[in-house]
């Protein structure tokens, strides 16, 4: 049993890396609640802003993993009572930091702190899995939309993942990056098709390893690389995380992350160009 979640598992990573994180949302009045909330505190991840939401169950899910691969199969569930009522929100929480990611589960509270973020000049990342009917206004109000690798698809309804992730950028006003699981993530930089790919290992459980990559971007934002640096960071963080098994026990150092992007061949982990060919993700 480890805490879990796409903001939160992120927002523990940052930490780890010693950058002072604070995570908004609710948590349900069962022991699972408690487990999860205690799970980030102590990480050291500020949660003061966290609120508990009488008679919820706590958002689990339960994660099948394939012992060969380290692929995983997720049953969640989420109760309609964790969803942020008009009101419970306060925006001098919200715009408390230097930058606010955000996750889809909740569209309606996204799109108002997106907004609220915007007004007082704090960017905006979002982590994206599905399609809701309001994702198409939430993408818009973002600075760095990163997805899933079948996002672009289940978005657009296009099969092909590159023509996909092109129409896609279509409905932003940002950077866009589509993380490819073992091989990588493609992004659109300057409007240039940029593809940095993964790095190996063995593989025990891909769990988390999206949320992590998420952390290694901010964690680039804020130390101010290129943007090629800070996606070869987070695929490199990515990739070790897959080492154990949940979404939280791999995050790598950032010793044992430097070790592994220093050993790496730069020729052989970036392309740049518009005829860039990206290998199908299976």
């Amino acid at each position: 049993k480890q805490g879990g979640g796409q903001v939160a598992t992120a927002m523990v990573a940052l930490s780890r890396w010693g950058v002072k994180a604070k995570y908004v949302g609710k948590v349900g009045e069962d022991e699972l609640g408690q487990f999860s909330l205690h799970s980030i505190r102590q990480e050291g991840v500020d949660v003061s802003s966290v609120t508990t939401e009488p008679n919820a169950t706590n958002q689990f899910a339960t994660i099948i993993v394939d012992g060969s691969t380290g692929d995983r199969t997720i049953l969640w569930n989420r109760d309609e009572r964790l969803m942020y009522r008009e009101g419970e929100l306060r925006k001098e929480e919200i715009c408390s930091g230097k930058f606010l990611h955000l996750d889809g589960h909740d569209i309606h509270a996204a799109i108002q702190c997106a907004r609220w973020a915007k007004e007082e000049g704090i960017s905006t990342i979002v982590d994206l899995d599905k399609v809701e009917p309001l994702t198409s206004e939430l993408i818009k109000k973002i600075d760095f939309v990163i997805t899933s690798s079948r996002f672009p698809t289940l978005f657009t309804g296009i099969s092909d993942q590159k023509k996909a992730f092109f129409e896609l950028q279509n409905h932003t006003h940002g950077f866009l990056c589509t993380t490819l699981g073992h091989l990588g993530a493609m992004a659109l930089v300057n409007g240039e098709f940029f593809h940095a790919e993964g790095f190996k290992v063995k593989a025990v459980d891909t769990t988390g390893a999206g949320d992590v990559f998420h952390a290694g971007f901010i964690y680039g934002l804020l130390q101010n690389w290129e943007v090629r640096e800070i996606l070869k960071f987070g695929n490199a963080v990515a990739a070790l995380k897959c080492r154990e098994l949940g979404g939280r026990k791999g995050i790598p150092t950032l010793k044992e992350t430097q070790k592994l992007l220093a050993t790496s061949s730069p020729s052989r982990n970036e392309t740049g160009n518009s005829a860039c060919e990206i290998p199908t993700d299976k």
